[in-house]
């Protein structure tokens, strides 16, 4: 049995409805931006915080598109848990602390990246799921 690390997410979107990935330092793997929760910490604290942190922008507004879970990218025999959220944030957002890289993608058509599990098995196809009327 894995091992699980509980972290919150953010689906952060462009006017053209790009879709913002992160790299941190030393991985090969793009993700959405976010983290695990410091101790005490709710999702929006630990997201409004990770977001400062990795990113320099300020979270506007949060509305959760789900809880998802998959094997992790960058720790080998562990589980993500994520509250993912679809974030407005404002402010430059440039790579800060242990990212490296941030591109913008289009979610329908991400191209040859290398993408987190969480990301492909998990919230693209959320976000790309029309929701039935």
């Amino acid at each position: 049995m894995s091992r699980v690390l509980d972290i919150v997410t953010a689906v952060i979107r462009d006017q053209a409805g790009r879709m913002l990935l992160v790299r941190k330092r030393g991985t090969a793997t793009f993700m959405k931006p976010g983290g695990k929760r410091d101790a005490g910490e709710d999702d929006l604290t630990t997201l409004a915080r990770e977001l400062e942190e990795e990113l320099g922008c300020r979270l506007v507004s949060a509305d959760l598109l789900g809880h998802f879970s998959a094997p992790a990218a960058n720790e080998a025999g562990f589980t993500v848990q994520s509250a993912t959220y679809l974030a407005v944030v404002e402010g430059e957002i440039a790579p800060r602390a242990e990212i490296e890289e941030i591109v913008w993608v289009d979610p329908a058509a991400p191209g040859d990246l290398r993408l987190a599990p969480l990301l492909t098995r998990r919230v693209l196809p959320a976000l790309l799921t029309p929701l039935a009327l």
